[in-house]
């Protein structure tokens, strides 16, 4: 199986030089699309025998499904009258209903036992990342709806990956899971509401409207998760280890619907973006830990507050830009942002790891 993965690494560089070759000698974009796509695939596959590989497995296969809706979009927009990004909000409730699977009662004994803590997380992350999507909507001078966008990116709450990476990191677990819950709880209000006050300049915001849109991809399948959680799961083995594999699995159908949907102007704004949402998310990790520090807390729980303010739901951000009516605007800034985001807080993850 080594050889397998190694003849597999081999091949990945050999086609990503070939990708390369394509690009500088004007082969054209269509061209480049194999050698991209089977690069990423071979990474992914064969990185299985690197560690550093293996643990960004996830995000190398988040590139392979940007890639397909970057290079044949033509397949993952519509089938006759039917629209693929039908299947955007379905697929992020199924994911909210894996978080819920995840949750408990117990992880909101956090609020009780380090009050302090949470609430610097929270405020921290609902000021910290919307005002900085804000400023750099106006410094880039982005079309208005992309700009909504990068503010709808810094809106959400933080996602389910800020804990894997809290527990990478040696942070405070308990802290990460209690921050990540209630923001996620809380966003049916916070969202719209942020939204309707600073992007409210660029797109007109429904606040009643989009407040039971997020409700109804949130709070439900939250519900409904946490009940099989206490009623089923654990009587289900099965069930424990095939819910994080259909939580995946949705996000990278819900990246090639996206990006297939807003390609031509991920072709146009697609760099900008990207730097953009380099700085965006940066900025967040290093104001979310300091902050922590400000306030006195300890190591470890400013590193979980730097990780659940820089680190954004992203297919929420998805799938209220579809609400909108506008994924292919609006929605563009959530493609860019998955991956940098799965890739720095990796790296971050990883750094603080080996400082202990």
């Amino acid at each position: 199986m080594n050889n397998l993965y190694k003849l597999l690494l081999v091949s990945s560089a050999i086609l990503g030089l070939l990708a390369i070759g394509m690009l500088i000698f004007g082969g054209g974009l269509l061209a480049m699309g194999p050698f991209v796509l089977g690069s990423l695939v071979c990474l992914a596959i064969g990185g299985k025998s690197v560690p550093i590989l293996n643990q960004m497995s996830f995000t190398i296969w988040v590139l392979a499904a940007v890639s397909v809706g970057l290079f044949y979009p033509q397949y993952f927009q519509k089938i006759g009258d039917f629209k693929f990004t039908g299947f955007i909000v379905p697929l992020i409730q199924i994911i909210m209903f894996t978080m819920g699977t995840e949750m408990s009662l117990k992880d909101f004994e956090g609020v009780i036992k380090t009050p302090k803590a949470v609430l610097i997380g929270l405020v921290s992350h609902f000021t910290i990342m919307p005002l900085v999507g804000v400023t750099l909507a106006k410094t880039f001078g982005f079309p208005p709806e992309i700009a909504a966008g990068v503010i709808l990116m810094g809106s959400v709450p933080s996602g389910v990956t800020s804990n894997v990476l809290a527990f990478i990191a040696k942070a405070n677990m308990p802290l990460s899971v209690t921050i990540a819950a209630i923001s996620t709880l809380v966003a049916p209000f916070m969202t719209p509401l942020l939204m309707k006050l600073l992007a409210g300049q660029y797109v007109a915001i429904d606040l009643q409207a989009m407040m039971l849109h997020v409700a109804e991809i949130i709070i439900l399948p939250i519900i409904l998760g946490l009940i099989v959680n206490k009623f089923l799961r654990k009587g289900v083995k099965w069930l424990q280890n095939l819910l994080p594999k259909i939580s995946m699995l949705g996000v990278l159908m819900m990246m090639i619907v996206i990006v297939s949907s807003g390609r031509d102007s991920l072709l146009q704004i697609g760099p900008l973006l990207f730097l953009s949402g380099i700085i965006h998310h940066t900025i967040g990790y290093l104001l979310g830990y300091w902050s922590g520090r400000f306030m006195g807390l300890d190591e470890a729980s400013c590193r979980t507050i730097s990780l659940e303010v820089g680190m954004q739901n992203g297919g929420l951000a998805s799938g209220i830009a579809l609400q909108m009516g506008k994924i292919a605007t609006v929605g563009l800034a959530s493609v860019i942002a998955v991956p940098w985001m799965t890739i720095s807080g990796s790296m971050l993850s990883n750094w603080w790891r080996e400082k202990e």
